[in-house]
Parts: structure tokens; C-alpha cells; sequence
């Protein structure tokens, strides 16, 4: 069985209806501008992030608060996810 791979829960079609409205509204001109404008602007936004995280962790270690609880935290969840993947497999493969 072929499995197809879900974004945001939108199927093909409606991701072509998408596309065909901003097309519409935008012109096929305007397009890659904008594209390219979003791509930086989630880029900074990413970047923006990475760095609010990394003074939260320096700041924290410099007073002395104790940061191996998230990475604790982290590994929790990556084995819960590999659990409900290997189960989610196995439901996958029966249908």
C-alpha cells in the first residue's frame, strides 16, 4: 500500500486551488518574490529563535540553574515517539 504523505491534513487538489488563487490574485510574475520574501522571512524567524534559546540556556547555566532537565525531557519524548511510531508501523502495515 502506497502511502501518501499529509500537509497540514490538505490534499493535492486543494493545495493546487491554493496555488491557482494566489496565482490570480498575485500574478505568475509576483510569485517567486513573494516565495523568496516568506523563505527569509521564516529564515529569521528560525534564527531569531536559535538565539533566544541559546541566552536562555547561557544565562541560565551562568546562575547556576540546573538544565540537563530538558534534555531529560527530550529523551522521554524521543522514546515515546519511537514507541508510538513502532506501534503506528505495525497498525499501518494491517490496512
Amino acid at each position: 500500500m502506497i502511502q501518501q504523505a499529509t500537509f497540514l491534513f490538505i490534499s493535492g487538489g486543494e493545495i493546487a486551488f491554493i496555488l491557482f488563487i494566489a496565482i490570480m490574485v498575485f500574478g505568475a510574475d509576483k510569485l517567486p518574490e513573494i516565495a523568496r520574501g516568506l523563505g527569509k522571512g521564516m529564515r529569521t524567524l528560525k534564527d531569531a529563535t536559535n538565539d533566544i534559546k541559546h541566552e536562555i540556556t547561557k544565562t541560565a547555566e551562568k546562575n547556576g540553574l540546573d538544565t540537563s532537565v530538558t534534555s531529560d525531557v527530550k529523551k522521554e519524548l524521543n522514546k515515546v515517539k519511537e514507541d508510538l511510531e513502532d506501534f503506528t508501523g505495525s497498525v499501518k502495515r494491517k490496512f
